[in-house]
């Protein structure tokens, strides 16, 4: 098939892969804390809209929209505001009143619903614009310049990192939804999960701010 690359291709990029599926990211932060505020079905959910996500971005990259967009100096910024806003709108809700990360059952606020979860997952991968650049500038180093198939293959390499690293990012929503049932009786330690978390967040949202276009 000519939209697959050759077995060497596919193992360098099943390295790089696994070290970009382990790095710790916004979305990673957000499927984690949404499995630890309302269970796996929860995170799961928060991680396919992730992976929604990166789907599109897959597509755009493809037929070379991302790269219009990073390209662009203001398009760029505006989507690193927008980003790095919604990182920080989310730190000050976990912060304000624990919603994101409430484990107690009998909480006046409900946890998100699962559809919310998954247009959060959207939102934050859409948003972020070194997602963008991952799809500009990554994929394109494993495609030879000038193949007739690179566009075909610009997409494979795109859904095959989705598939990839879907089982570490499970492996790890379920470790998490274990975790959760412990810190059920410790609130002053699912308390200090929150400011970790609006932590994590704000840093994300000053690195996307720094990220450079080029």
């Amino acid at each position: 098939m000519t939209f697959i690359p050759d077995v060497s291709t596919l193992i360098a990029f099943s390295l790089a892969c696994l070290v970009l599926t382990i790095t710790p990211g916004p979305d990673m932060t957000l499927f984690l804390g949404r499995t630890l505020a309302g269970g796996r079905a929860a995170g799961i959910a928060a991680y396919a809209g992730a992976s929604t996500g990166s789907l599109i971005h897959t597509s755009l990259a493809a037929v070379g929209l991302s790269a219009l967009i990073a390209a662009s100096p203001q398009a760029f910024l505006g989507l690193k505001i927008c980003g790095a806003g919604y990182l920080i709108y989310l730190a000050l809700q976990a912060i304000r009143s624990g919603s994101t990360f409430k484990l107690d059952g009998q909480a006046e606020k409900r946890p998100p619903s699962l559809k919310a979860s998954w247009l959060t997952g959207i939102g934050i991968n859409l948003s972020n614009p070194k997602i963008i650049l991952f799809f500009v500038t990554f994929l394109p180093q494993f495609v030879a310049a000038g193949d007739p198939h690179a566009t075909g293959k610009l997409f494979f390499l795109g859904v095959y990192f989705i598939v990839f690293s879907a089982p570490f990012c499970i492996a790890m929503i379920v470790a998490a939804d274990r975790l959760a049932a412990a810190l059920r009786q410790r609130p002053k330690i699912t308390r200090s999960i929150d400011w970790v978390f609006a932590s994590v967040f704000s840093a994300f949202a000053v690195k996307i701010l720094m990220t450079q276009g080029r």
